[in-house]
């Protein structure tokens, strides 16, 4: 029938519009090391870095917490722990760790988050978890010794290596969070009014530790070193608070809303990729055969991790409840 026809064309234009969204979504985060690294070469504080981002998104939101600011009474509670760790304390330790191992590599130790989450389910809330996400674990921590070499005595910095855990550590924090409002229905609160709080709260954390009084400001006045090619730091800047934040968080919010959770994690998967062909590219930053390898099974893991179903979808609450969790994990890289 011509209505049903109708139907079905609008939903694959749907479907490909969301895609296309994730997939930029994808690009813009994975662009955030690449263009923060050299500033913080170029004689940043990675904090100060963190700063400029958050505190430059915040602004860029303000209509939209404005707009949202019921929020504030509605759920104090979630928008507060998502601006202390969903935003404060993943790009903290995530700049942090950049400035001490390579992007790349960072990166792919914060996906064991998707591994971290399910843990926090199966010994923590003791809920079921299936079979292939147990696998999914394995596979991500064994690709995990390949990527930071564990045969050669962890040849890369070990603070820098406990910065990325802490990003995925953070990054479970968001995901149990989001957990707690996944029953809410229609009454959920809107992912962007929670996005735009998450920044201010974040910003205001970030005034207090970073101190950005004590900035050097005279280096966002000069260039920055890309791999021996010179390039303006407030280009760069521009870059990692417009495109790497606001445009990634926007469309990545509006690509889950057009794809199943499932999908949207498989692209945001490519986030560690791109990142990491990015860093090979424009840093110089060269991953071994080994690496490569490793990091290939860490995404794998993680993608397993993130489309498993719950082994019995029918077995009441406590598997419902499961199911919620694992469905956040697939927006790993689109919604956190």
């Amino acid at each position: 029938m011509p209505v049903h026809t109708s139907q079905g064309s609008q939903g694959n234009r749907g479907r490909g519009v969301g895609l296309g969204l994730a997939l930029v979504s994808a690009v813009a985060f994975g662009g955030s090391g690449v263009a923060a690294k050299p500033l913080i070469e170029a004689g940043l504080d990675p904090l100060h870095v963190v700063w400029l981002r958050v505190t430059g998104a915040a602004l860029a939101m303000l209509p939209l917490a404005v707009r949202h600011r019921a929020l504030l009474r509605q759920r104090p509670a979630l928008l507060a722990g998502f601006g202390l760790l969903g935003v404060a304390g993943v790009q903290a330790c995530y700049f942090a760790a950049i400035s001490r191992i390579p992007v790349g590599v960072a990166l792919l130790v914060e996906y064991l988050a998707p591994a971290l989450v399910l843990g926090w389910v199966r010994f923590v809330q003791r809920r079921p978890v299936t079979r292939a996400a147990a696998l999914g674990v394995v596979l991500a921590v064994g690709g995990l010794a390949c990527v930071v070499e564990v045969w050669s005595g962890l040849s890369f910095d070990a603070i820098g290596l406990v910065l990325a855990l802490g990003a995925a550590c953070c990054q479970v924090g968001y995901f149990v969070l989001s957990d707690q409002g996944s029953d809410a229905g229609d009454e959920a609160p809107d992912p962007l009014g929670v996005i735009a709080y998450g920044l201010l709260v974040g910003a205001l954390v970030l005034t207090v530790i970073a101190r950005p009084w004590t900035m050097d400001w005279s280096v966002l006045g000069g260039s920055a070193d890309m791999n021996g090619t010179s390039v303006l730091a407030a280009l760069l800047l521009g870059w990692i608070v417009l495109i790497a934040t606001v445009v990634a968080y926007g469309t990545g919010v509006l690509s889950v809303r057009r794809l199943s959770p499932q999908v949207a994690g498989v692209v945001a998967c490519l986030e560690a990729v791109i990142a990491t062909i990015l860093a090979w590219v424009l840093l110089g930053e060269h991953l071994s055969a080994p690496q490569i390898v490793g990091g290939s099974v860490v995404l794998l893991g993680a993608f397993i991790a993130q489309s498993s179903a719950p082994a019995k979808p029918s077995d009441g609450p406590v598997a419902s409840g499961g199911s919620d969790l694992e469905r956040e994990l697939s927006a790993h890289g689109t919604a956190a």
